[in-house]
C-alpha cells in the first residue's frame, strides 16, 4: 500500500518543541528519553524500586505536588489508578478530562505488568507530557477564552512541526462537534487528545519515511497496526 502525506517539515531535529510521547508498542524497549522526565528526575531510575513500606516509588524529583495527587486517587494504595482515578487526578491538576482522551492518555503511558493501570512513573512522565501540552495551549490560545478554535489548532501544530492540511484538520474537528454547525473549539483535553493523535500518528508514518519524502509504502497489515490502536484505544 502506498501513502503519501506532506504534512510534516523534514528537519534535522524534528519538532524539538513537541512534547514527547511513548511510542505505542515499545515504551519500555526504549530510552527514558521518550518521555521527558520530570524536573531533576534521574535518567537510571528503575520502576522495580519501591519504598521501604512496599509501595512502588516515584522518580528520584518528582515534585511533591504530583506525588500528593497520584496517592489521594490510589484509594486501595496498590500502587496504580485506573481510568476513572487517572481522570480525578488529573481533572485537579489541569483540567476537567473526559473519559475518552483518559482512555488514550492510560494507551500510551500504560505500565507494561498492568495494562489497565498507571503506576507512579508513568504517571511522572504523563504529567510532566501534560506540562507541556499546557504550555503549548496557552501560547497560542491568542484570544485568553479557554478554547483553540480552528485557526488557533492549526497554527499550535505547526509551531511544533506539524503542517496538518486543511482536509485532514477538518476530519479531525469533525469529531469534537455537536452536529449543530457551530465552528469548533476546543477545551484543554480535547486539544491534547488532538495534538496526541497527530503526533502519534504521525511518528509512525516518519518510521516508514526514512527519508523524510512525505510518500511510504507499507502493507495493509503494516497500516492497520499504524492506525487502529489510535482509534480502539479511546473509543
Amino acid at each position: 500500500m502506498s501513502s503519501s502525506y506532506g504534512g510534516y517539515r523534514p528537519q534535522s531535529q524534528y519538532a524539538p518543541s513537541a512534547p514527547q510521547q511513548p511510542p505505542y508498542s515499545s515504551y519500555y524497549q526504549t530510552s527514558t528519553s521518550n518521555v521527558p522526565p520530570p524536573s531533576n528526575s534521574s535518567s537510571n531510575y528503575s520502576y522495580s524500586n519501591v519504598s521501604s513500606s512496599g509501595y512502588p516509588s516515584f522518580p528520584p524529583g518528582t515534585p511533591q505536588d504530583v506525588i500528593t495527587s497520584f496517592q489521594m486517587v490510589d484509594r486501595d494504595r496498590s500502587g496504580f489508578i485506573d481510568e476513572r482515578e487517572l481522570q480525578q487526578a488529573l481533572s485537579s491538576g489541569f483540567h476537567r478530562f473526559n473519559l475518552r482522551t483518559i482512555r488514550l492518555l492510560m494507551f500510551l503511558f500504560k505500565n507494561p505488568h498492568q495494562p489497565l493501570a498507571v503506576g507512579p512513573k508513568e504517571f511522572a512522565a504523563l504529567w510532566s507530557c501534560l506540562g507541556q501540552w499546557r504550555g503549548i495551549f496557552e501560547r497560542y490560545d491568542k484570544d485568553r477564552s479557554g478554547k483553540i478554535d480552528p485557526l488557533e489548532l492549526r497554527d499550535a501544530l505547526y509551531g511544533i512541526g506539524y503542517a496538518v492540511p486543511g482536509s485532514v484538520l477538518q476530519l479531525l474537528l469533525s469529531k469534537y462537534g455537536d452536529g449543530s454547525g457551530r465552528r469548533v473549539e476546543l477545551c484543554f483535553d480535547n486539544f491534547v487528545e488532538c495534538g496526541m493523535i497527530i503526533k502519534g500518528l504521525t511518528d509512525k508514518f516518519k518510521e516508514k519515511d526514512t527519508r523524510y519524502t512525505g510518500s511510504a509504502t507499507l502493507s495493509y497489515d503494516a497500516f492497520m497496526t499504524m492506525v487502529l490502536p489510535f482509534l480502539v484505544s479511546y473509543d
